[in-house]
């Protein structure tokens, strides 16, 4: 084991953004029929394997990760709307909307995500400020994440002239997506039905054949391909996978995700008891007190997220007394890159019992007299 002590002590977490290098290519990584493809740290944002992976590509109906984060964080996903015809016409796959029912935005977001319903990404686009604006939004979401080669020309991944995106920053758009709870519960659901009838079934075959599956989206058109989002999760660890064109793709994506995940070892970075460091203890009978792990601390790391790890410890810069032993203090952060990827609580090592009041000179000599005049 090899334990990590550092000095200086923060009073609050600062986030510094994820690991922007790429790993290294890996020789067990597996060789995968797509025509793009991307492993991605959901945590560190960082490139575990990649083959062309900023190549600029259509996507399909993985497009509906944009529409429904859309509609998630502006949206009141309990509105409930009527069906209008128009929704109804959508090319393609579909929930089966039909004119004149009603449902939430919450219940379309299943169909959206399950069903890949082209008509739930009418629907969500024309009661969320209408077709163009909500277009308009897709594409502001994506400049404001960063996503200089992604344009969406509709909610749906239908064809389009200017509706493309990258493995990469569609890695990174799901890796932001699946910080969602909201989205992350709907894209992990297996079958869903909603309270006007529609029975839905994920499109997500991973969800049942892979273990640690948690979502993403599927899709496909002639243009594109097959292509698949997919996100798992195994000791903690998030790893999102992407491909684009590519035929062969659940087989791929169990493949690319079992390399993903043999990248990572579990560390010990502190046993309980261990001494982290140590804390001023102002008025009290000790001048510092020791700050001890209040359990031991494993993780799942990669070696060189191993190499680049950094323990800060979090709590203010001095205490008060008094204080006692086994007492919490605040905690230790194992980051990468301002990633926290461990975390342990910290207590006081020892007591420190407060110091006897001091007397004033006023008080001194007042007490004298009243001994004086006391004995006569």
């Amino acid at each position: 084991m090899r334990k990590r002590v550092i000095c200086c002590l923060l009073a609050a977490l600062l986030w510094a953004g994820p690991f922007a290098a790429d790993a290294a290519q890996v020789d067990a990584m597996p060789a995968v029929s797509a025509q793009s493809a991307i492993v991605l740290d959901g945590a560190t944002g960082r490139v575990l394997y990649k083959k062309n992976a900023d190549a600029v590509l259509p996507m399909a109906s993985t497009t509906k990760i944009m529409t429904a984060i859309v509609a998630i964080e502006g949206f009141d996903l309990d509105h409930t709307y009527t069906v209008k015809r128009a929704y109804t016409l959508a090319k393609g796959s579909s929930m089966y909307l039909q004119e004149g029912q009603r449902l939430t935005l919450r219940d379309t977001l299943y169909g959206l995500l399950l069903a890949s319903g082209n008509d739930a990404a009418l629907a969500i686009a024309g009661e969320c400020g209408g077709a163009e604006r909500f277009v308009a939004a897709m594409n502001d979401k994506a400049l404001a994440l960063g996503l200089g080669n992604t344009h969406f020309d509709n909610p749906s991944g239908l064809d389009g002239p200017n509706h493309h995106t990258t493995a990469r920053e569609l890695a990174a758009l799901a890796a932001y997506a699946m910080q969602n709870p909201t989205f992350r519960q709907i894209v992990g659901t297996q079958t869903y039905t909603t309270a006007a009838g529609h029975s839905l079934r994920n499109h997500n075959r991973l969800l049942w054949q892979y273990d640690g599956a948690i979502g993403v989206k599927t899709g496909y058109t002639m243009q594109s391909g097959r292509c698949l989002v997919s996100a798992a999760e195994r000791h903690g660890r998030r790893l999102i996978a992407v491909t684009l064109n590519d035929r062969n793709d659940w087989a791929d994506h169990a493949a690319l995700l079992d390399a993903g995940f043999a990248q990572f070892s579990a560390y010990t970075l502190h046993e309980a008891g261990d001494p982290l460091g140590a804390v001023a203890c102002e008025g009290g009978t000790q001048a510092a007190l020791p700050l001890l792990a209040q359990s031991a601390c494993t993780a799942w790391l990669t070696a060189d997220e191993y190499a680049a790890l950094t323990p800060v410890l979090i709590g203010r810069p001095f205490i008060y007394a008094p204080a006692g032993q086994n007492d919490a203090y605040g905690a230790v952060e194992y980051r990468v890159s301002g990633v926290t990827l461990a975390r342990d609580t910290l207590v006081f090592g020892a007591d420190s019992q407060m110091l006897p009041e001091r007397k004033g000179f006023l008080q001194t000599i007042l007490e004298k007299l009243r001994a004086l005049f006391a004995g006569r």
